[in-house]
């Protein structure tokens, strides 16, 4: 049995890997600015609620600890300097104090976003780093962070995910999926037909375990793509959601560049459901290739893009008397409903 640190254990990811680690009996400390509100394993794990940008209450939580996960993260809604100050700072408090603390390893959860807008496809781990926004350049700066850790001797393996969803996801896909549950249509920016790869929360768990406990820690000690391995067009994967709701609806194809001026405008007004990075990549291809991953680590995901999709609407269907006051929220967090801003007026006409 190992002692794993999660930070960001509140969220999407947190709670879906301490429940895979519980099931294999490993001792859990989570740290999360937000409290810890899962009934069905609160009483199973330590929860200390702080910031990982306060050295101090990082060190307090890294007593006996044998490997690291950091998730914790700023999300791309959050304001500019939150986003550099714990994506880049707090991330260089949580490694330094595992060095400090003799920590074993490391798992650093990093982003496909470091890749920007690419002009090839699949994208590889060694393709350039371009970050787009401050999101996207704060992942990379926190990359280099883990660069000079791993020089030190460090063993920190970072995973860079696609989009992931599944159990407890909701954010942008909240709004997706009610939209489903209420019969509507849904659109598309765009016609849909670009090839969009996402990932089940299940296979980053899965990966993310791989990778803390092969015993050859050289070679984990590098960066891995984590996708699906099966992925079609984004009108294909969405379309199973809307006919598991069973009224016969259909994704709708809809005039890119004057649907994303409409959202360029929307953001800047604050009225806008979607950062600049989702409706920006959502016309165009993106996916990147696990063969590293398969490779090294012997890890295959399981779950296609529609899997996975259905699998996160299953979990809506079964939760969303619990979470539907959530939709007044502020929304920045994959673990509440986003407000749906001009999106609610749209989605009569749907």
């Amino acid at each position: 049995m190992a002692k794993w640190l999660i930070t960001g254990g509140s969220g999407f990811l947190g709670i879906n890997l301490i429940r895979y680690l519980l099931e294999r009996g490993e001792e859990i400390v989570s740290l999360d600015i937000q409290p810890f509100t899962y009934g069905d394993c609160a009483d199973r794990i330590v929860h200390v609620k702080g910031d990982i940008r306060d050295m101090a209450t990082v060190d307090s939580c890294m007593e006996g600890v044998d490997i690291v996960m950091h998730g914790a993260a700023a999300l791309p809604l959050y304001p500019k300097k939150d986003i550099y100050t714990t994506n880049i700072d707090g991330t260089a408090k949580v490694f330094q104090s595992a060095i400090n603390h003799d920590v074993g390893r490391g798992i650093y959860i990093s982003s496909t976003a470091v890749y920007g807008l690419p002009d090839h496809h699949p994208i590889y781990e060694g393709d350039p780093l371009v970050g787009v926004g401050p999101y996207g350049e704060a992942k990379i700066e926190a990359e280099k962070l883990v660069g000079m850790f791993r020089e030190s001797g460090a063993t920190i393996t970072t995973i860079r995910p696609k989009s992931f969803v599944g159990p407890e996801r909701l954010g942008v896909f909240g709004i997706f999926y009610q939209w489903a549950s209420e019969g509507r249509s849904f659109p598309m920016i765009g016609r849909g037909d670009n090839l969009y790869q996402l990932l089940d929360v299940e296979d980053l768990c899965e990966a993310i375990y791989i990778a803390a406990t092969l015993e050859d820690k050289a070679k984990v000690n590098t960066e891995f793509n984590i996708g699906a391995k099966e992925f079609s067009t984004m009108r294909e994967d969405y379309q199973v959601v809307l006919d598991r709701a069973g009224f016969g609806k259909k994704i709708r194809s809809s005039p890119a560049n004057l649907v994303i001026l409409g959202l360029e405008i929307l953001d800047f007004l604050r009225l806008s459901p979607l950062y600049p990075w989702v409706y920006k990549t959502a016309t165009k291809d993106s996916f990147v290739s696990v063969e590293k991953a398969e490779n090294i680590l012997g890890f295959t995901p399981r779950h296609s893009n529609k899997d996975a999709l259905l699998r996160n609407y299953e979990w809506f269907l079964a939760n969303v008397e619990k979470f539907q006051s959530g939709a007044t929220q502020d929304g920045i967090t994959h673990r509440v409903p986003w407000k749906q801003g001009a999106l609610g007026i749209a989605k009569r006409f749907f």
